[in-house]
This record gives structure tokens, sequence and C-alpha cells, in this order.
């Protein structure tokens, strides 16, 4: 084995059974129709989650894995952390690995963010030692100080967050395994955790990254693997992947089947038919979009609907999240659902913009990646033109005015 090599794989494939219920039936229901019927079973698929897999990462390297919800990423990672086995083919990582793959993960919700330290960081495998020593880092990097001696059920996402990976960076691994853990960070977190998985690479660390956050994969990454559907489509330099990327999502349209087994959440509730009223709007205009959804569970829960606009860079330019608004729908007793959602501000850039789709309510229901697309007019709302320089940088433009004050004098 080369000591430049900190991961190599070969073959590898994984596997998992789906049963299919044929239809929604209570548990009492199921327990007679085994009575009436005790050789019936339910068909069995086999669903390939990765195929074929061959990969080597070099010692010291950050590599990001691009691809869709359902692409195999979050499967991978798991592989490599020894979360679950491969059906096929080998896998050899040669260092210690510290992980963030799900927000939270090896928290418990009764216990303080203190506790939870020191909980969390054993299950990556840290002493009690080691977790003392690095204590004051790890709070300091997730500003939650304040709220150490609370239960973390009273978090918000993104302290829970913020403390999560705060733990699994300061872990002395030389693997760092780290799953879109930016997506519900803040921009000065995202630019710390950037920071600190650069610092991590450039002191001989490796680094395998997922994100839907083109700009953050452009800037850590010195390579980048894209998948779909379990399979490699593409491994090289981080721009090339990207526009891969980005151009597989422009030339495929999102799909609307509720039962998508690609798409990421519990499934209590499927999302279908989100739509903009318009396909293009002026700069200034409100953005109205529709959608329905339906319930999976016999749970008579309702979610929060969230929404994620990204710009054609994978940019995340506005955050809608319903959590802020109280808009938790349906009302009780409910199947279906329909809803409307409006965006005021930002003013955003004449392009291209997709809407990330979320439906949650004590956990992810449904994510729906890229669920439509709109176009946003190269008409300006000011009242004067001027040359390109006047726009300046940033993903969004600026409803603003300058005034001029008299002097008290004049």
């Amino acid at each position: 084995m080369s000591s430049d090599v900190a991961i190599r794989i070969e073959g590898l494939a994984k596997a998992y059974r789906i049963k299919h219920q044929e239809q929604q039936i209570t548990l009492a229901e199921q327990a007679l129709q085994r009575l009436r019927h005790p050789l019936h079973r339910a068909p069995v698929e086999t669903f390939w989650a990765l195929s074929g897999i061959d990969l080597e990462v070099g010692r010291g390297e950050v590599l990001g894995l691009i691809g869709r919800n359902g692409a195999g990423k979050s499967t991978l990672l798991k592989v490599l952390s020894r979360i679950t086995p491969p059906t096929k083919g080998r896998v050899d990582v040669y260092g210690r690995v510290g992980s963030l793959l799900e927000v939270g993960t090896g928290f418990h919700p009764e216990l303080t963010g203190r506790e939870n330290v020191y909980l969390n960081g054993s299950i990556l495998g840290m002493s009690r030692r080691e977790i003392t020593a690095a204590f004051d880092s790890i709070v300091d990097f997730a500003g939650v100080s304040r709220f150490l001696d609370t239960p973390v059920k009273r978090y918000s996402t993104g302290m829970y967050v913020r403390l999560a990976f705060a733990v699994a960076a300061h872990l002395s691994s030389e693997i760092l395994l780290v799953d879109e853990v930016l997506a519900v960070g803040d921009a000065a977190f995202q630019k710390k955790s950037l920071g600190m998985m650069r610092d991590a690479a450039s002191s001989g660390r490796t680094v395998v990254f997922i994100s839907h956050q083109m700009s953050a994969i452009a800037a850590l990454c010195d390579r980048a693997v894209v998948l779909d559907r379990g399979v490699f489509r593409f491994s090289g330099e981080t721009e090339a992947a990207i526009e891969m990327y980005l151009e597989s999502i422009a030339s495929s349209p999102a799909q609307v089947d509720l039962s998508d087994v690609h798409r990421a959440g519990g499934g209590e509730w499927r999302a279908a038919d989100l739509r903009p009223l318009k396909e293009a709007f002026r700069v200034d205009e409100v953005k109205t979009f529709e959608f329905s959804a339906h319930r999976f569970t016999t749970e008579d829960t309702g979610f929060y609907p969230s929404a994620n606009i990204a710009n054609e860079a994978g940019i995340v330019v506005a955050r809608c999240d319903g959590r802020l608004m109280g808009a938790i729908v349906p009302p009780t007793g409910a199947i279906d659902a329909s809803f409307r959602f409006s965006l005021r501000t930002p003013w955003l850039r004449p392009g291209r913009y997709f809407v990330d789709l979320f439906l949650e309510n004590f956990g992810l229901y449904d994510h729906w990646e890229r669920a439509c697309t709109f176009e946003v007019l190269p008409v300006l709302p000011y009242r004067h033109t001027a040359d390109d320089g006047a726009l300046g940088g940033g993903s969004v433009l600026a409803d603003f005015e300058f005034e001029v004050v008299p002097s008290e004098g004049g």
C-alpha cells in the first residue's frame, strides 16, 4: 500500500431490499391479512444504491462528491465510515476516520449541549481526555457557550449542526467525511467551516465533502466526482465536474413521482407539482409558486414547508422557511394539501433559478431537489442605466435609495 493513499475502493456495490406494500393498511389489518394468507409475502425489490465504484483518494486531498439526491453520495460515506457494509467489492481506509454524516447524529435530545459534546465525541472515537482538551475550542467554534447547559432539543437547527460539526472537526482523525453540513448554516458558519476544512487538508488530513453548494465545492476541493444513481459519471478537475453536474440538472426535468425512492426524507409527506405562476418574472416582481402534497402516514401530522432559491452556480440566494412564519400545513386530519408561497425580496439578478422544496416537522419528510426552475428577465428596475460596473458584485440586487440631505446652513 502506498503511503500516499488514504482511501482505496475497488468494485464497490451496495444493495438494499425494498418491500412494496400494495396499499396502506393499519397494524390490525396487517395481522388479519397474515392470518388469512399466511404464505403471502409482499413483493421485494433489490435497489442498488452504488454499483461498480472504483476510487483512490490521496492523503491530504480534498475530494468533492456531487450529485442529485439519491445518487449514492451519503451511502458511499456510510460505507467509508463502517456504518453499513458493502454488498460487493473492497474498501480500504488507511487512518482514523471522523465523520459528520447527518445533523446531530449521536446527539440525545434530552441531554444538554455540554453532555452531548462528551457523548458525541465518545461515539466518534475520542477519549474523555481528548474531549476535555478540545472542549473550549469546540464550544468557541460552535458559538453556543450561552446554551451549553440547555437540552439540545431546544436548540435551533443551526445551533445543532454547528455543535455537531465542531465535535467532528476537532476529532484528531486522519480522514474527515462531511455530508452537507453547510446547508443549514449561516454565512459566518459556512466561512468558518470551510476554513476549518482547508486547515485540516493543509495539515495532511484527507477530506471527502458532499455539498449541493457548488461555490463551496469550487472553493474547497482539489478534485470532484459526479455520481448519478449509484454510478460514477465523472472524476477529475473540480470545475469540469461542476459544469457537468449543472448541465445534467438543466437538461433533465424534475420528476413528480410521489413514490420516488431517490427523494430524501422519511416519506411521511411527499410534495408534487411545484410550479411558478409565471415562467419568467421581472427583477422587482413578487415571485409566486404553488405546490401540492400527499400524506403517506397514518399519523395525523402536518408539516412546515420551506424552499431554497439557488442560482445556476448552485449558490442559495434566499431561504424561505415556513417555521419562521408559523406556516404549518395542512389543517388537522387532512390527507392532501395545496400551498402557495411568494418571494418578495431580495431582488434576484437576471438569469435562471432553481427551487429546492422541503417538508419537515420533527424531522425531514421530503426534500425535492430542483423541484422547478424559473427565469428572471434581464430588465433592471432602476430609473437610470449605467455600465456593468454599477451593478457590482453580489448574488442579488439591492432595492435602495440615496437622498441628499440639505445642510443646516444651506
